[in-house]
């Protein structure tokens, strides 16, 4: 059966099929998103809880554990985590990859209700969640700036305009904004409150009175309907200093009179930041915008953009505007590089065939195969919905090495009938029939290398899903344009062909590939004279194959340079939060005098007093001689030499894993219901961490030197004065919680009144002293009358994960050092710890992620092989042949292995999928081989030695044009051209090794090993023959 037969017959029906692939290819191209990575959606909800004031002990035990117990029994949770500061408590809950966002909100929000009866009672506001995707960063940075406005008039424009208005924008999913909120601070004076016989749940009771907003209701009268309003609200600080809080002797007492109301800000310990580029460093506020998942970033950073041009309108020209970082730009840059890439593959590889054909008509016909194949795959792209992004587009370019070949193999095969003197058209059909197999062969055995990648589980299933889908797809086009369009138009372009005059460049290189044949032949007729050489060589491969594999340093995503670094700071535990301000400062004019920094956002006290982070922009990579991993090597001891800080650099990663707020990319985490134990155990693991030598920034969360005031209440003595501990605490609470008393309710936005003591009042334990609590009996009773106070220390954050306490151990890697070693070394110290049965230990995060992909590389790998052998057995028939093919796999796996380590490079994630994608292309070689070699068993009765020899010299020519053309493709990606082309080397290098040492060895190779197996399969026969005689 010959299926190019009726293609070759029918021209216009091939065109207009082709044609039709182009069409929907190009209109899909169009419409395609653009987006820097496949989206790799986890469905994580992050549950946030408040209580101002409370410890991180209190929040623990109080917020998380309760609603932790209800969360641990919603269905597919994967994991669950829990961070517990200074009156603020956030539970992060990871779903498993095949639940769906909304319906696990549906979960979260029912868990929620369900825990409100043992939440505490005085929680300003429900427990609040929201849905958020780890892997998905903000796109676009926006600073604005103002020598005249005060911050918060300029938050105000922040959040009620631009925010708004950016979140309306299609794909926007979330603008955060960093800033000072505006609130009424009323702030009251301890020994005038006493003086006039005033406790401050007094004032609390007059501020709520005194800032009312009811509707007074309407007056309907016959002819005209009137709206009642008032002057019910207090809408500035100071309007709150006429307050009256009481009557003292017939005059009325006013806040004024015990204290002063001012104009401030809702968080004022906290969220403090600027903008700063070389020449100047102002306060900020910050405009964080994220985009939806599967939406295009560079169209959803485009719509945004477009707005600040009317939104500058609508402020005041004293607001400065400054976009730090976008996003799309890297995209962008990174995107049309590897298009670049593209063009410059399909240019050297049509040069490849051009070289063995020497006909500018024969190099043509398969040429056209390229541009049909990826741009239909465009249109297989759009329907399954994925985007164009850096591994999509990588895996087009790799195409292009791969989709010419079928063609290539069957043009090469007409044209030799041709050459032994048939017409164009006889050629094409009886080529195309006698290669059809062949080709089938090639491409559904490559196409199957591609599947377990489909079915990869976790996160590096999900990333490169699209990766093995484009490749596929662009084969089994390729594959169908070889046995359609390749014969068709080799019928038609090659008329002629034997009449055409041979040039000088024909003739020169002739002569060069009859030399090398000949060559080959007489050196292919000694190794099949010595087998055992061969055989003795192919053992040596595997060896050296092993070692390698365990001698190169195992690498997981690699970073990429996007002109953008950050680092996270940490202070010290009993810093206060203007010295926080200052040191971070400091830090600012270092980071300021690097040179290659453009302009940065630094903030202060993001999550807690001791810390904050710095967002840096870095010149462009043409502007700059250094890498980001180079600049951060080289800042790291510079941005620590500021006392009292501690500085994390780091170059973030591609995508991020884990919803943790860890100081470095990679977490070790240790869990255990002894908090005394679990906090000894880290501070060893951390402290050996430390001297490991591949190592930076090692840290732990595990902080105890928070100073606390222990309250020890004489319950007695307090019951006897007439007050409850609820007084107490709410006298506590109202003096040094900021505690949020009333609303101010704007036209478009809501602001806090809060209450405290005054700022003096805040400064020394010793003003304790000065508080005093409202009786029962009407009475004021100092605190020190029924109490004793204690200093001592507290932790920082109190962590959860899985409901057990946790300590988590965070650290980067220096330059040099991979994160396989990380892992092995780290957990050889835990090992060497002696940790007690009820410790246990893992990764979390990236390195945990690391763990998996590696753990099942090798099923990965052994599934891969079975998969192509089971293919390979069922088109031919036999259990021996697919053996005898798949012999170049060690030969590949050994090249691309020995690349990597003669370029020092990691064996990570892309090279991984490199050597992957090898198992398809050097078999193909094997295919060929063997499929010819068989050819002439059967219809010659040639011996298997002489039969195999012949089919290697008649299809040395198309291998070494499927070869070149799939080696000089993947050159570009080898040598790491263009943004980004750092990250995709390391799979470019596997190919490239892997292919230059299979292509020379499995010449000699697979030869040898078709006429052992031959020999065994005859063996075979005969002892099966022996046994029917028997039976």
């Amino acid at each position: 059966m010959n299926i190019s037969a009726i293609w070759i017959k029918r021209p216009i029906m091939t065109i207009l099929v082709m044609f039709g692939i182009l069409f929907f290819g190009i209109n899909s191209y169009v419409d395609l998103p653009i987006n820097n990575l496949p989206a790799v959606d986890f469905p994580t909800i992050m549950v946030s809880a408040s209580l101002p004031g409370a410890s991180p002990e209190t929040m623990a035990s109080n917020v998380a554990k309760p609603l932790e117990k209800q969360f641990s029994t919603i269905q597919g949770l994967s994991s669950m985590s829990s961070q517990s500061y200074t009156g603020s408590t956030s539970v992060i809950l990871q779903f498993g990859l095949d639940r769906n966002i909304d319906a696990c909100a549906q979960d979260v929000s029912s868990k929620i209700a369900a825990a409100q009866g043992d939440l505490p009672t005085n929680l300003p506001s429900p427990p609040t969640y929201e849905k958020v995707n780890p892997s998905d960063q903000p796109i676009l940075y926006f600073a604005l700036t103002s020598d005249t406005m005060p911050l918060t008039q300029l938050n105000d424009y922040a959040e009620n305009y631009l925010a708004q208005n950016f979140s309306m924008v299609n794909g926007v999913s979330q603008v955060i904004t960093y800033g000072q909120k505006f609130a009424a601070r009323i702030q009251v004076n301890p020994r005038l409150l006493a003086k006039q016989g005033i406790g401050i749940d007094d004032v609390e009771r007059a501020v709520k009175a005194a800032n009312v907003n009811l509707p007074g209701g309407t007056l309907d009268g016959a002819f005209q309907a009137f709206t009642i309003d008032s002057n019910g609200q207090l809408t500035i600080g100071e309007a709150y200093r006429d307050v009256i809080i009481s009557y003292k002797d017939g005059m009325p007492v006013r806040v004024r009179d015990v204290g002063d109301a001012v104009s401030g800000v809702e968080k004022d310990k906290q969220m403090a930041a600027w903008y700063s580029t070389r020449e100047k460093t102002r306060r900020a506020i910050v405009l964080a915008v994220k985009k939806q998942p599967g939406s295009n970033t560079v169209l959803v950073s485009e719509g945004v953009k477009k707005l600040v041009p009317r939104l500058k309108a609508m402020v005041p020209e004293s607001v400065e505007w400054h976009l730090l970082y976008d996003a799309s730009d890297y995209i962008e840059e990174s995107i049309q590089d590897v298009q670049f890439t593209l063009v410059l593959t399909i240019i050297v590889v049509l040069f490849v065939v051009f070289i063995f054909l020497r006909s500018l008509r024969s190099t043509l016909i398969p040429n056209v195969a390229v541009p049909l194949s990826i741009i239909g795959t465009f249109a297989v792209m759009s329907v399954v919905g994925f985007s164009l992004n850096n591994l999509s587009m990588m895996a087009l370019v790799l195409c292009v090495g791969l989709v010419v070949d079928d063609a290539i193999v069957v043009l090469e095969n007409i044209v030799r009938r041709m050459e032994m003197g048939e017409s164009a058209t006889e050629a094409s059909f009886e080529g195309s029939r006698e290669i059809g197999f062949t080709i089938m062969s090639m491409t559904l055995s490559l196409v199957v290398v591609f599947i377990p990648i489909l079915f990869m589980p976790g996160i590096i299933g999900k990333l490169f899903h699209e990766f093995a889908v484009c490749i596929a797809a662009a084969i089994m086009i390729s594959g169908f344009i070889s046995v359609t369009l390749t014969p068709m138009m080799c019928s038609r372009v090659l008329k002629g062909f034997h009449e055409r005059k041979e040039g000088w460049f024909y003739t020169l290189t002739e002569r060069g590939f009859k030399a090398t044949i000949e060559f080959y032949g007489r050196t292919l007729r000694w190794v099949l004279e010595h087998r055992r050489i061969a055989l003795a060589v192919t053992v040596l491969v595997l060896v050296v194959s092993g070692f390698l594999f365990m001698k190169i340093p195992k690498g997981f995503l690699p970073t990429q340079d996007q002109n953008f670094m950050m680092a996270w700071v940490q202070a010290a535990d009993k810093i206060s939060y203007d010295d926080m301000i200052r040191h971070q400062s400091e830090l600012n004019e270092l980071v300021k005098a690097e040179p290659d920094v453009k302009d940065f956002i630094s903030i202060a006290s993001i999550n807690s007093y001791n810390s904050g982070i710095v967002f840096v922009m870095l010149k462009s990579l043409k502007d700059r001689r250094r890498s980001v991993d180079e600049i951060v090597a080289d800042l790291r001891p510079r941005l620590n030499s500021v006392p009292g800080l501690l500085v994390f650099p780091q170059n973030p990663p591609p995508i991020q894993i884990g919803a943790g707020n860890a100081l470095a990319e990679y977490q070790f985490t240790l869990q255990g219901s002894d908090l005394t134990s679990l906090y000894r155990y880290a501070g060893i693991v951390e402290e050996r961490m430390g001297r490991l030598k591949g190592l930076a920034d090692v840290n732990s969360d595990v902080k105890l030197n928070l100073p606390k005031l222990y309250i020890n209440v004489d319950r007695d003595k307090a019951s006897a004065l007439g007050l409850t501990l609820d007084q107490i605490q709410n006298t506590f609470f109202s003096a040094y919680a900021s505690r949020k008393v009333s609303t101010i309710y704007g036209k478009l936005n809501q602001y806090a009144v809060i209450l405290e003591v005054q700022p003096q009042f805040k400064e020394d334990p010793g003003a304790l002293s000065y508080l005093y609590v409202k009786s029962t009996a009407n009475k004021l009773v100092p605190i020190g009358t029924v109490s004793t106070i204690e200093e001592t220390v507290g932790p920082v954050t109190v962590n959860h994960t899985g409901q057990l306490n946790s300590a988590t151990i965070a650290f980067n890697l220096i330059p040099g050092h991979s994160v396989g070693e990380a892992v092995s070394e780290t957990t050889r110290i835990a090992k060497e710890a002696n940790l007690p049965e009820s410790i246990v230990t893992g990764f979390q995060g990236s390195a945990q992620e690391f763990e998996k992909s590696f753990s099942g590389m090798g099923f990965l790998l052994f599934v891969t092989v079975l998969v192509i052998y089971m293919v390979l057995g069922i088109l031919y028939e036999s259990f021996i042949h697919p053996i005898t093919i798949l012999t170049a796999l060690p030969l590949a796996a050994c090249g691309a292995l020995l690349t990597l380590w003669v370029f020092g490079m990691e064996l990570d994630m892309y090279g991984m999928v490199g050597i992957i994608m090898l198992i398809g292309i050097a078999k193909k070689n094997g295919i060929m081989m063997v499929d010819f070699a068989l050819e002439e068993e059967r219809t010659r009765g040639l011996s298997s030695e002489e039969s195999i020899y012949q089919a290697c010299l008649i299809r040395f020519r198309p291998i070494m044009m499927t070869t070149m053309a799939a080696l000089f493709g993947t050159l570009p990606i080898a040598l790491g051209i263009g943004a980004g082309g750092d990250a995709r080397q390391p799979m470019g290098v596997a190919v490239v090794g892997g292919l230059f040492l299979s292509q020379i060895m499995t010449l000699y190779i697979t030869p040898v090993f078709y006429v052992y197996f031959d020999e065994l399969n005859r063996w075979l026969g005969k002892r099966s023959g022996k046994k029917e005689k028997t039976i």
